[in-house]
């Protein structure tokens, strides 16, 4: 097999959860272009069903199915519905999460509400999105679960994320032994990107990222961009990847 020939992905079907907008908009077409079907959700109806119009344009199928997160119900809706339109599922892409106010404070600050609900999405979701995904991977598949840069280290006025994401990688790695061989789990920490929730809560400008990007100290001297994690999604629910399971794929700009 030709080697490029093993990142394709015809005949697959994937979910990408929070596809509406940012990084996940950016894995879901970015899978439709290496050949797979996809099944975009999120809550916002209107921004799914431009997202699956888009995946058309390229020729795949598409299912806008409107999901949201903190319901156990509509995640296990979300699977069946995808099983239903698309015929199967072989990918489970667990993008969604933030913060719903979008307002950054220490620890000791931090609301009880918030910190469930930040608990709630950026993990809990995460397990129940593998769980309802596995059910449906009768012939195997691949679970990629979206963690952070934020999660290897302490994360100052970002606690609650920073504790959800580092509970995202070891959810991964145990994911990963109990679901062997038959279903692959990985996780993609992407570093800083200047998504609108990313820019909303910094409270900052596009003209300020140049001297963000020198504050911080990133090597490639860039911000990153939803562009950059695409490409890693694409790898890891291909079968380039297909000897690699349990792994946090750091995509940082060398953070």
């Amino acid at each position: 097999m030709n080697v490029m020939d093993q990142f394709r992905l015809d005949g697959q079907v994937a979910v990408v959860t929070g596809a509406g907008r940012g990084i996940g908009r950016a894995i879901a077409l970015a899978l439709a272009e290496a050949g797979a079907d996809v099944a975009v959700a999120a809550r916002r109806t209107n921004e799914i069903e431009a997202v699956a119009d888009e995946i058309r344009a390229l020729g795949r199928n598409a299912a806008a199915i409107t999901t949201d997160m903190m319901v156990t119900d509509d995640i296990n809706n979300l699977a069946d519905e995808t099983v239903k339109q698309l015929g199967k599922l072989t990918c489970w892409v667990n993008n969604a999460g933030g913060a719903d106010d979008r307002v950054m404070r220490d620890l000791i600050d931090t609301p009880e509400s918030q910190w469930d609900f930040q608990s709630g999405l950026n993990l809990k979701a995460v397990w129940l999105g593998s769980v309802a995904a596995a059910r449906k991977m009768e012939n195997g598949g691949t679970v990629i679960n979206i963690s952070s840069v934020a999660a290897a280290k302490g994360s100052p006025n970002n606690g609650p994320y920073g504790a959800a994401k580092a509970g995202v990688n070891q959810l991964t790695q145990t994911l990963s032994l109990e679901l062997a061989p038959k279903i692959r789990v990985n996780a993609i920490a992407p570093g800083p990107i200047p998504t609108e929730v990313f820019m909303e809560a910094l409270n900052l400008t596009e003209e300020a990222l140049p001297g963000l990007v020198d504050m911080i100290g990133i090597p490639l001297q860039r911000m990153g961009a939803e562009e950059d994690i695409a490409p890693a999604a694409v790898y890891l629910a291909s079968d380039a990847s297909s000897w690699v399971t349990g792994q946090i794929l750091s995509v940082t700009g060398g953070l």
